[in-house]
């Protein structure tokens, strides 16, 4: 399972993150306090692995509607050697949320686009859009995600599509995850402090009776 850390000005969590394995979760907020707004590099200027977020968590955190004119400025400038792209959504936010992302899909070409799917979404409701070139974006509220964390696992294993849970910073959440064959997780607990940088590193590590990939 691949793990994602928020990106971090600090170099010696970022020394701390690579250290571990952790690849970076960027965004619109992070972008923009990158120092030179481009592809994120480790301390000693060395490109590091990366996805791109859309931000609305960031947005609904500040209680403020999704920013469309950053997310579409982020993308323009590094979501080529993304990973992966999130197309836009709405944090807890249903079917609004999916007809966001329906209409967002035309206009984002890349290799690997994630939908995010949140409460009261099933997998009914996105199948006509999952292709080779899309995955699941695991978000929501936290009842939501425990509650269809399986299920989505099976669905995307049975599409062999990509499959991702958002904010995951315990070792038991992560097991979860791991139960549910997820490809990557994403937390911000490792970025805030070097310290717990080899927990969830150290978990993945450990042979796991569960999960489709291991």
């Amino acid at each position: 399972m691949k793990l994602y850390a928020s990106w971090t000005g600090t170099k010696r969590n970022l020394r701390a993150l690579r250290e571990n394995g952790w690849s970076l979760l960027m965004s619109p907020d992070t972008l923009k306090r990158c120092k030179n707004k481009t592809a994120p590099l480790w301390p000693d200027g060395t490109p590091a692995p990366y996805v791109l977020d859309n931000g609305a968590w960031g947005c609904h955190q500040r209680g403020e509607p999704f920013d469309e004119h950053s997310f579409m400025w982020a993308y323009g400038r590094i979501s080529e050697d993304a990973e992966w792209v999130v197309a836009p959504d709405i944090v807890g936010g249903g079917e609004q949320s999916l007809e966001l992302t329906k209409s967002w899909l035309p206009k984002l070409n890349h290799r690997k686009i994630l939908i995010a799917v949140q409460d009261g979404l099933a997998p009914k409701d996105v199948d006509a859009l999952m292709d080779s070139t899309r995955g699941i974006f695991l978000g929501g509220s936290t009842e939501y995600k425990i509650r269809t964390m399986s299920m989505w696992g099976k669905y995307c294993s049975a599409k062999d599509v990509y499959f991702h849970v958002a904010r995951v910073n315990t070792i038991k959440r992560f097991r979860a995850c791991q139960a549910a064959g997820a490809d990557s997780i994403d937390g911000s607990g490792a970025s805030r402090f070097a310290c717990t940088a080899g927990l969830l590193p150290s978990a993945a590590r450990q042979q796991s009776l569960f999960g489709r990939k291991g």
